[in-house]
């Protein structure tokens, strides 16, 4: 797995969109990040998304060309993609996007490209937090939930269509809808948007307010705080939604490992150790467990640039 150690070494461009950013990365054969940029996607600029995600590829690529030498670039994207097209992408609001295709009319180089979730498994799998196992699952926890099982270094191979959408499990009949059209999707519950989200409203603040201001905010509140009942009964709920979609997949897949990534990370004080004493003692694994091995990823967001070129 990952690039030839010795010889000459080859310098690629790692892409990741996400559900509310763009970043770009120069990513040598040993999986460093040399040097990265990136933008958050706001609100307005999803009307033409197209447009901001092609401009911002093709400036900061073209800047990167000037400094570097470049063999290739990948892309990972939240979405479904086959040959080289995106099909969908519930969470960026595209739908048979010829990205791949757009961008080597400007930019001369191969592209690959690649769900998200998948090119941050394997990274995680090559490089970080998954490394010294040889069956694993990979949660990316963000705008939504995105997935990939792992086997001997390989991914789960599903066919022309990439699969492991974990996210769109269905966890409650007639439950929300989701931006999928389906309802009840599991990361309408158990993504960190929605958490997310719920905590702003509880404390009654608009989406400016950051993940990591929320974060301090639950670090610092205190237990005479009128708000400590709702915060804390959100945060239990998430964990119920979380570990519902979680026993489901290790009672599935079995695997050595439970890699969890995305914004997830930083929360992981608050939320990993109820997660697994939620799995181990609520009666949801039909093989019993002595211990529950969740691990954080460990390359943070940047997990998703760099498995875009492996």
């Amino acid at each position: 797995m990952g690039f030839q150690e010795s010889g000459e070494p080859k310098m690629k461009i790692g892409i990741d969109l996400g559900g509310s950013h763009i970043a770009i990365g120069v990513v040598d054969n040993r999986g460093k990040i040399l040097e990265k940029v990136e933008k958050r996607i706001t609100k307005a600029e999803k009307n033409t998304i197209k447009k901001v995600i092609e401009d911002y590829i093709i400036e900061k690529t073209m800047n990167f060309l000037q400094q570097y030498k470049i063999t290739e670039m990948g892309i990972a994207i939240p979405g479904t993609v086959k040959n080289d097209i995106v099909v969908k992408s519930v969470n960026l609001g595209l739908k048979n996007y010829e990205i791949v295709k757009n961008l080597q009319e400007k930019i001369k180089l191969p592209i690959k490209i690649r769900n998200d979730a998948k090119c941050a498994a394997l990274a995680e799998n090559a490089y970080g937090a998954l490394k010294s196992y040889d069956r694993s699952i990979f949660l990316t926890l963000g705008t939504g939930i995105g997935g990939a099982v792992i086997i001997h270094n390989e991914l789960l191979h599903t066919g022309e269509l990439p699969g492991c959408e974990f996210g769109h499990m269905l966890i409650e009949k007639n439950g929300n809808l989701c931006k999928c059209g389906k309802r009840g999707c599991w990361e309408t519950y158990a993504s960190m948007k929605a958490f997310k989200d719920n905590l702003r409203e509880i404390l009654n603040l608009d989406e400016r307010t950051s993940g990591k201001e929320l974060l301090d905010m639950l670090r610092k509140m205190d237990k005479n705080n009128p708000k400590y009942i709702q915060t804390n009964k959100l945060v239990e709920q998430y964990i119920e939604y979380l570990s519902i979609g979680i026993s489901n997949l290790i009672n599935i897949f079995e695997p050595e490992a439970i890699g969890i990534g995305g914004s997830f990370v930083f929360y992981e004080e608050v939320f990993l150790d109820k997660l697994k004493t939620k799995l181990l003692k609520d009666n949801l694994l039909f093989n019993e467990r002595k211990e529950i091995n969740i691990q954080t990823a460990i390359l943070d967001n940047d997990a998703g640039m760099i498995g875009a070129i492996l």
